[in-house]
């Protein structure tokens, strides 16, 4: 008996050897997924069924004197690209910790991005699958289409949503606004780069996502912080028309504090920028080396580059497009974290005592100090800190978003979805510190991982099983908003839009998802007084 199981093991063992080596032959012989797009074929990678492809120009590179022009379409190759690796990330200082990019090095010549799909290359012309194109955040300043947290690999599988990362320029070489630019341009426009870089990846997308077998006429735009930004944007500019039919927003908006600045004042600050590394005209400006503007940018006195209302990518600020009814009419979904900046902000570091709180809001509201304190409680430590935090997340993105889910739920003719996500995340593995300096609410970006399917590519946190119910709560309405325009599906707490007679609403998402009247409107409602009659 004893030798009749050791052989019908050792059977086993070897038919599963067999098998094994079997596929692994395939798998060494199985030739990289190849496709043919607008400017030549290109070769990914096969992931188990998911195929990537990476690194796909989809403008010239931006250098010599194409540095500060709108992005002009790639030219065509012969033979196979490899599109195996990332492309190079763009220019950019270390800014943000929590970035961690899979880019070989930075350039200004890196207008490149990745195809995350389903679809088997025989079979891509044949399908018509939703798309996915995720803008990332950082300031305008960093960033890449190539970090884990935004990887498609989760949508493309699980969800089958052909999803695309795309790099834009940053910093002085997305933003700078300069009078000799305006002047050459036919647009008599300056500034804006990286969002112009931003039209033509949808362009791209419009001419190529078939190839892939995504659907042209099934692409939504997304994004986080400055990505969200700019998906309001994208939404305001003339520039995009056709080009999505659904735009999801986290944390941000071109709204009040985020407001893009007139295009003289942003010409000015190029005028000062030019100055401080002594470059006289534009010739100058394009003959310095990438790495000194880099380096200038981090001076004491630099500018910060953000996008201004240059008279082509914005032809008035986004409130009057979106006020006139003027900005693309589709889907939206959008929302904003509970911590979206910590009350330390507000207080410049004092503690959170009555005192300090009265001091900073009459210094910083003068004459409007007194109503803001009576809608902003502060009589005990709890509700300073409160109070703080709620204002201070409304002037850093909280408000701006606040305000593009009103103003696009009023003359935006589609339903729109708004969100409050509180999960915060957890502990740090291996953490050692202190506990209590942990935050109590979701912080600025925390939801990306949960949103794309990504946990595990973020070994920082110890995610527990409940923050994987989150990711699948939270990435199932964004998969589904992606696919029909609509958040709900079956197993979903039903999601009720904004515009139909649901104006207070919101999605409160969390381990217990649930809708709920909106918490915190009189404070924006008198905020957003403040920012009109400032703005004006």
């Amino acid at each position: 008996m004893y030798v009749m199981k050791t052989n019908s093991i050792l059977c086993l063992v070897g038919l599963f050897l067999i098998i094994s080596t079997n596929a692994q032959s395939q798998n060494k012989n199985t030739p990289p997924p190849q496709i043919e797009i607008a400017n030549g074929a290109i070769q990914g990678m096969n992931d188990s069924g998911v195929y990537i492809y990476k690194g796909i120009p989809f403008a010239q590179p931006p250098v010599d004197n194409l540095r500060w022009k709108p992005p002009q379409p790639a030219k065509n190759w012969k033979g196979v690209r490899k599109a195996d690796h990332f492309g190079n990330g763009c220019m950019q200082r270390p800014i943000f910790g929590d970035m961690k990019f899979r880019f070989p090095k930075k350039s200004e010549d890196c207008l490149y991005l990745n195809v995350w799909t389903p679809v088997k290359p025989a079979k891509s012309h044949k399908e018509h699958l939703p798309v996915l194109v995720y803008f990332y955040g950082g300031g305008y300043m960093a960033g890449d289409g190539s970090e884990y947290r935004y990887d498609g690999e989760s949508m493309a599988r699980n969800k089958k949503i052909v999803t695309v990362t795309a790099n834009y320029r940053l910093n002085v070489f997305g933003f700078m606004a300069y009078p000799g630019l305006t002047k050459e341009s036919p647009h008599h426009a300056s500034g804006n780069y990286g969002l112009l870089d931003q039209v033509q990846v949808l362009r791209w997308v419009k001419k190529n996502i078939a190839a892939f077998g995504g659907d042209p006429n099934k692409v939504t735009i997304g994004g986080e912080s400055a990505g969200s930004m700019s998906v309001s944007g994208l939404m305001a500019s003339p520039l995009t028309r056709g080009l999505f039919r659904g735009a999801v927003g986290e944390s941000g908006g071109l709204f009040g504090p985020l407001t893009p600045m007139p295009l003289s004042k942003a010409e000015e600050q190029g005028e000062h920028f030019a100055k401080m590394v002594g470059a006289q005209s534009l010739a100058q400006l394009r003959a310095m080396p990438a790495s000194e503007l880099l380096k200038a940018t981090a001076e004491r006195g630099s500018p910060y580059f953000s996008d201004d209302v240059d008279g082509y990518f914005l032809p008035r600020t986004p409130a009057q497009i979106y006020e006139a009814g003027d900005q693309a009419h589709v889907p939206l979904l959008l929302g904003w974290n509970s911590e979206e900046m910590n009350y330390h902000a507000l207080l410049r570091g004092k503690q959170p005592t009555p005192e300090n709180f009265i001091s900073v809001i009459k210094k910083d509201y003068g004459k409007n100090a007194d109503e803001m304190l009576k809608l902003f409680p502060h009589s005990n430590k709890q509700e300073v800190i409160k109070s703080g935090t709620n204002l201070a997340s409304d002037r850093f993105t909280l408000f701006g978003t606040w305000k593009w889910a009103e103003l696009q739920s009023k003359t935006g003719e589609k339903p729109v979805y708004r969100y409050y996500y509180s999960r915060p995340r957890p502990q740090m593995r291996n953490n050692t510190g202190n506990n209590n300096s942990r935050p109590t609410g979701a912080v600025h970006s925390a939801e990306i991982e949960y949103v794309m399917g990504n946990l595990p590519t973020n070994r920082v946190y110890d995610w527990q099983p409940a923050d994987y119910k989150v990711s699948h709560i939270f990435q199932d309405y964004v998969s589904n908003f992606v696919k029909n325009g609509n958040p709900n599906g079956l197993g979903l707490p039903m999601w009720k839009p904004l515009n139909k007679g649901n104006e207070h609403n919101v999605m409160h998402i969390d381990v217990n998802t649930f809708l709920q009247p909106a918490q915190h409107r009189n404070q924006l409602l008198y905020l957003d007084k403040l920012y009109s009659q400032s703005n004006k």
